[in-house]
């Protein structure tokens, strides 16, 4: 069994009102949705020119969880001390986070030389066990599925939507928290858009293989997602996009 840990999560020990985004983050996703409870979300991505954040191209669509969002655990504080992500509780982490790897059914995708690229085979798992010490993290088998355990952490095979992913660091090693939300991607959404997701956040193949292409590991690469009315309130405080 072979662990690999993809991305190093920065810790982050701040008040909601001393928190910004890192100075060395230049590129920026930025998902809106219309309340905690919407699992419908504006998307729309930004870029650090002159020190000032821009907007590059239009929006888009996405889906997220089918209960709406939660405070997730990422770069930013929980704000308020409000509730955050649990297994299983169908949310999605709002919050700021750091953007890892990419995994997909085929043997290569258009990306930045510097990302992370894995082709997915029926020995790759992705832990969903909050009880096992390798929970929200990628292991290669050295073997072909045998145990109960194993199969049911297999990443998913011969899916149409979870055919290309890209990690989104919430709850990632080294901080992780057992039972605190796992296995959370930028993925092709189900059913044209129409069906709402267990915590990811979805969208249209063309927009996804947009966002592998040209997100730079090197420029520190963000996710910002939050409801409406806290994007509003943070956005001068975190100096968001």
């Amino acid at each position: 069994m072979r662990f690999l840990a993809v991305l190093v999560s920065f810790v982050c020990v701040c008040t909601a009102r001393s928190f910004e985004l890192p100075a060395g983050s230049s590129q920026c996703l930025v998902g809106v949705a219309d309340g905690w409870n919407s699992s419908h979300v504006t998307l729309s991505y930004y870029e650090k020119r002159g020190g000032n954040w821009q907007r590059v191209g239009g929006e888009w669509k996405g889906r997220l969880g089918s209960k709406g969002l939660v405070w997730g655990r990422g770069l930013h504080p929980n704000p308020g001390g409000g509730k955050s992500k649990k297994e299983g509780d169908g949310r999605s982490p709002a919050g700021v986070f750091d953007l890892g790897g990419v995994w997909g059914a085929n043997k290569g995708v258009k990306k930045h030389p510097k990302t992370f690229y894995h082709r997915v085979t029926s020995r790759d798992l992705w832990v969903e066990d909050s009880e096992s010490k390798y929970y929200n993290q990628f292991l290669t088998l050295d073997h072909e599925p045998k145990t109960k355990w194993e199969k049911k952490a297999q990443m998913k095979q011969d899916d149409y939507p979870q055919s290309l992913k890209m990690f989104i660091a919430h709850n990632a090693f080294p901080n992780i928290v057992a039972g605190g939300g796992s296995s959370i991607f930028f993925h092709i959404w189900r059913r044209g858009g129409a069906a709402a997701t267990a915590g990811c956040t979805t969208m249209v193949e063309e927009k996804l293989r947009w966002l592998i292409a040209t997100v730079d590991p090197g420029r520190r690469p963000l996710y910002v997602l939050l409801p409406r009315e806290e994007y509003k309130k943070l956005k001068p405080e975190w100096k968001l996009p």
